[in-house]
């Protein structure tokens, strides 16, 4: 790191990093800069001149402070520190022309515009703008672009400060939109008319900072200050992304993501963000039991005794979902295994090790990826199993760091080595010997749940960690499920995985497993919110609530226990997922030993420690695997929707409307004949 320097911003003195930037030293200082086309996450354009600033011995005319850095300042008379002014009248006059230049052309839309209370222009023109205008021309007027079913436009209130042109270059990785034109021509468009081809366009939406770009689903559907907001956590991937959930009355009008550097930054991934509509449709909202082949609508009391007196005597198998917070995963395991029953998580077939937690969850954080050398995936897409972390993975690329693969090519927006696509592949990588001298850089290795799935999973598995170990590298296990390493955590594992576990039982309590189909002839006692496949097959079905409507934990990917916070409630007689499972284990006649939330957790962090220590990754003890026998053949990521990978999402019309438009570009082109 550089030295400190010292400067004076506003009559303080401050010792900031000189390769800073004027407007990030001013931060530092707890200085408010107005800016639209500057973000700390993109390239710097300085092109709106919003956050000038007077630079004092400088030139005598104000500085846009994103465009200069604190290295470049000269020093005052005798040595003194540099002096920056941010509130002088030349910089107050400076900021009234800009934003009467700004509002020549933006039209009047604020009583219909849906970035109304939350607009960066109408925030900063009451601020620092002038209430008068000495332009009297008429308007310019700009054509709306088509980017597909998510991103609604008005370019006339385009103010281009190209922010979404930066952010679909730079970090979503498509090269679909840009400015052309000059002066009063000059517009932001794409190339061809294009719809936007990536599942992270969403983010361009908050990054506006007028209404050029707005939600298209949530359109004209609510005013900001009409929500309640609620801090949560996102369950559509294994990352964990901190998300904020938006309500009116019972209803997720919206989801926003929320900074979290160690995650998802600022990113969310458009199945977060848009899969709100499939909460609300296809809901079990009441109780049923099968009747002469027919579900019929049942009372709770009816329902609960149904299912115990199904459940007594017999053997019993306990399912989990992807989408089941811990809390519910360890009041399943005590009542399964009460009636010596056993419990499995891993419904994928996934060869993970219990009780081995560097390798269910690895070594190394997502944030490592951004200080990386060298990553090495291996049985993954990371595009479509996580495509916050793919952009994560994509900006370590862009600063320079090397990527390897085993597996399928596909497009990952990044350029990479291609190993090879066999387990040989990883075989002959895992047998490379390199020294001990101690790295200057770290590396990782990210192996895919896809890659742990054939017979030879676990073998797989001890490969990529003979691999991480060989190149002192930190292991991380990119899940599917974002209940999966919590369910691990706890336990919820049966020795021989699924097919061990439902061999020979006669009950098949599914706890929202809705991915897989149970075997004939077994009972089957389905607990979940939506009436997908496993609503389908069951013989008595328990409504519960899904993540926006219960207090949760969930453990990410990379093992970070997060709390998820209830936003609104279940439609219906729905209940929260632990207290269905206390009220059945009474009726069994072995009540769970706990009456509320807060005890259930209190024996929840007795039985597993590390889960008290929310928002924190526990260091994981390194044990390496047997390698075993690596079969034959090629890491292949199934062939599944990215935007139907859970009943939430099937049940929304809009993820269906993009898996059609998803499998439509991913067709062959016909020639035109």
């Amino acid at each position: 790191m550089a030295e400190l320097r010292t400067i004076k911003i506003d009559g303080q003195e401050i010792e900031v990093d000189p390769n800073m930037t004027l407007i990030q030293a001013c931060e530092l200082a707890g200085v408010e800069i107005p800016r639209f086309c500057y973000h700390e996450r993109l390239s710097i354009a300085g092109n709106c001149r919003m956050c000038l600033v007077e630079v004092v011995g400088g030139p005598p005319k104000p500085a846009a402070s994103c465009a200069m850095q604190v290295k470049d300042l000269r020093p005052g008379p005798e040595g003194a520190p540099s002096e920056i002014r941010t509130n002088s009248p030349m910089v107050k006059k400076a900021r009234e022309g800009v934003m009467e230049f700004l509002l020549i052309n933006h039209p009047l839309d604020c009583p219909i515009c849906d970035q109304g209370g939350e607009c960066d222009l109408q925030d900063q023109a009451m601020a620092y703008g002038i209430d008068f205008s000495r332009y009297r021309e008429p308007k310019r007027a700009s054509d709306d672009l088509d980017l597909g079913p998510l991103v609604e436009t008005h370019m006339t209130r385009c103010i281009s400060c190209t922010r979404c042109v930066r952010f679909t270059t730079e970090v979503a990785g498509i090269h679909q939109m840009g400015q052309t034109g000059r002066g009063e021509d000059s517009e932001i468009t794409t190339y061809l008319y294009e719809t936007l081809n990536s599942n992270l366009q969403g983010n361009i939406i908050d990054l506006c900072p007028v209404g050029a770009l707005v939600s298209k689903p949530y359109a004209f559907t609510a005013r900001p200050w009409e929500l309640t907001k609620t801090e949560t956590i996102d369950v559509m991937d294994a990352m964990g992304s901190n998300i904020r959930v938006d309500t009116k009355g019972r209803d997720v009008m919206r989801i926003l993501p929320r900074n979290h550097d160690g995650i998802n930054e600022e990113w969310i991934s458009d199945k977060t963000r848009f899969v709100w509509d499939g909460l609300r449709r296809q809901r079990l909202d009441k109780p049923y039991i099968r009747e002469n082949g027919k579900l019929r609508v049942a009372t709770w009391p009816e329902a609960l005794a149904a299912a115990a007196t199904a459940m007594k005597g017999k053997k019993v198998a306990g399912l989990i979902g992807d989408l089941a917070p811990v809390e519910a995963i360890f009041s399943l395991k005590r009542m399964i295994e009460g009636l010596g029953g056993n419990v499995e998580c891993r419904t994928d077939g996934a060869k993970l090790p219990a009780g081995n937690r560097a390798a269910y969850a690895g070594t190394a954080r997502i944030e490592d990826i951004d200080s990386a050398a060298m990553i090495q995936l291996v049985g993954v897409n990371p595009r479509l199993t996580a495509p916050v972390l793919n952009a994560r993975i994509r900006k370590a690329w862009i600063r320079g760091a090397q990527i390897g693969l085993v597996g399928d090519a596909a497009d990952l927006t990044y350029d990479y080595h291609h190993v090879g696509t066999d387990r040989a592949a990883l075989a002959s990588l895992s047998d490379l010997k390199i020294g001990d001298e101690t790295r200057e850089k770290p590396t990782l290795v990210i192996v895919g749940s896809d890659a742990l799935r054939g017979d030879d999973g676990e073998a797989a598995l001890a490969h990529a960690m003979r691999l991480a170990e060989n190149s002192q590298s930190g292991l991380l296990i990119l899940h599917d499920a974002a209940s999966r390493v919590g369910a691990m955590d706890v336990g919820a594992v049966t020795e021989g995985g699924i097919d061990a576990a439902l061999d020979g039982a006669e009950v098949v309590y599914n706890l929202g497993a809705d991915e897989i189909d149970v075997p004939q002839g077994a009972f089957v006692i389905y607990q979940g919110s939506h009436g997908d496949r496993g609503a389908h097959r069951a013989d008595i079905i328990l409504p519960g609530a899904c993540y926006t409507e219960e207090n949760g934990l969930f453990v990410n990917t990379e093992g970070r226990p997060q709390l998820a916070l209830r936003a609104n409630f279940a439609p219906g007689e729905g209940k929260e997922n632990w207290a269905i499972l206390r009220a059945l284990s009474a009726e069994l006649g072995a009540a769970l030993p706990w009456d509320s939330l807060a005890q259930l957790r209190r024996a929840l962090v007795e039985a597993v420690p590390h889960l008290s220590h929310v928002g924190q990754v526990p260091e994981n003890e390194w044990r390496a695997l047997d390698l075993g026998t690596l079969g034959e053949g090629d890491f292949t990521v199934p062939e599944r929707e990215f935007y139907l990978s859970n009943p939430i999402a099937r049940a929304s019309p809009l993820m269906a409307e993009l898996a059609t438009l998803a499998s439509e570009r991913a067709a062959e082109p016909m020639a035109a004949e």
